[in-house]
C-alpha cells in the first residue's frame, strides 16, 4: 500500500467512525491519478453517503497537500462483478446466491448461508447423471477459497 492509500484509508476510517454500519473495503490509487474508494454498508449504501465520504476526504488530502499531482477522487459501493473480500461483506450477503471459484479449479455456487471462522458454508444443489437434484450443505475451507461473487437473478 503507498503512503498516499495508507493516508486515505486513514481518513475514510476516521469519517466512517460517525457511520458505523458502513465500512472500507478498498482504496486504490490507480496511474493517471484516479483515486478510487470503495465503501459498503451493511444495509447498503447511499449516494448521500458517498458524497460525504469524498467531501471528507477530498478536503483532507487538499489542507494536507498530500498529492501533488491532479487527481480523480471517485467514491463508490463495490460493483456487482466485484468479489467480495471481507468477512462483513460474506455476512451482508447470508442468503444469496453466490460464486466460489476455489484453488484446485473448481467453480461452485449456491446460497451462502454462514461465514465461520475457517469455511463457507454454501448450499448448493447437486444433481447426479440420471438423478433428481438433491440439495446438500458444503463446507468450503476458506484458504481454498480464491474468489466469491454474489450472482444476480432476473426471475
Amino acid at each position: 500500500m503507498t503512503s498516499i492509500e495508507q493516508r486515505v484509508t486513514e481518513l475514510v476510517e476516521e469519517k466512517l467512525t460517525e457511520k458505523p454500519h458502513l465500512f472500507l473495503v478498498s482504496v486504490k490509487m490507480h496511474s493517471g491519478g484516479k483515486l478510487l474508494i470503495l465503501i459498503d454498508g451493511d444495509q447498503g449504501l447511499g449516494v448521500a453517503d458517498c458524497a460525504e465520504v469524498s467531501r471528507y476526504v477530498g478536503h483532507q488530502l487538499e489542507e494536507e497537500d498530500a498529492i501533488a499531482d491532479a487527481y480523480t477522487l471517485e467514491v463508490s459501493s463495490p460493483g456487482i462483478d466485484t468479489p467480495l473480500t471481507l468477512p462483513r461483506q460474506f455476512q451482508k450477503n447470508i442468503g444469496r446466491q453466490v460464486s466460489i471459484k476455489t484453488t484446485d479449479g473448481g467453480k461452485r455456487e449456491g446460497k451462502l448461508l454462514a461465514l465461520l471462522t475457517d469455511h463457507v458454508l454454501l448450499e448448493e444443489r447437486i444433481k447426479p447423471k440420471g438423478k433428481k437434484a438433491e440439495v446438500v450443505e458444503s463446507a468450503i475451507p476458506t484458504d481454498s477459497i480464491i474468489e466469491t461473487k454474489v450472482l444476480i437473478s432476473f426471475k
